[in-house]
């Protein structure tokens, strides 16, 4: 319908004009002072670039299993490792650090606050073990497992849906019964 294309104000305007509605009571207050109109961007959106990107794209070609295990429940109050990586480089480099050198001192950082995380998970499996408790989730997954995860299977049929189908092959069943004959053309459908 091209003839309604426009904003609100041309739209009924239209409709007044070619009598299809009354005219509205707000129709003369908008025309004296109409909304204001936005420019359109004609596709030519500028790709939003932090001054942390090449820092953050560097770290996640070298550490792949940094990624967000899920990107959906990302929160702004804490940020990805990725991040906070090249945060530390820009802040590093501020501070008169050759970019080589605070790369790699960033690079430390992340791996050791990596590595007590996962003594602070060992000690918690052992304290869980002598509670007699099941141990906490990991929180690092070996890529492996993480892609494994990822693939689950499909679930198989529903129950209802096969006991629905065996219940049409009996129905199927008693009414070929009825026939002559019937049971010589049975074809069998789902074999549980």
């Amino acid at each position: 319908m091209s003839w309604m294309k426009g904003d609100l104000l041309s739209k009924t305007r239209r409709l007044v004009g070619g009598l299809a509605t009354r005219e509205p009571v707000w129709l003369k207050a908008m025309e004296a002072s109409p909304p204001p109109v936005f420019p359109r961007s004609n596709g030519n959106l500028k790709k939003i670039v932090l001054p942390e990107d090449p820092y953050v794209r560097r770290f996640a070609r070298k550490h792949p299993e940094a990624k967000l295990v899920e990107p959906n429940k990302a929160s702004a109050f804490i940020p990805d490792p990725a991040r906070v990586y090249g945060s530390r480089v820009l802040e590093l480099t501020k501070n008169g650090i050759t970019e080589d050198d605070a790369m790699s001192v960033a690079n430390m950082e992340y791996l050791a606050e990596r590595k007590e995380k996962k003594k602070a998970y060992k000690r918690l499996k052992e304290l869980a073990v002598l509670q007699d408790k099941a141990p906490p989730p990991k929180p690092y997954l070996s890529t492996k497992k993480e892609m494994q995860t990822q693939e689950k299977k499909a679930p198989a049929d529903p129950p209802s849906v096969r006991r629905l189908v065996n219940q049409l092959k009996q129905q199927k069943d008693v009414l070929l019964q009825d026939k002559p004959g019937g049971i010589a053309n049975q074809d069998h459908w789902i074999d549980e």
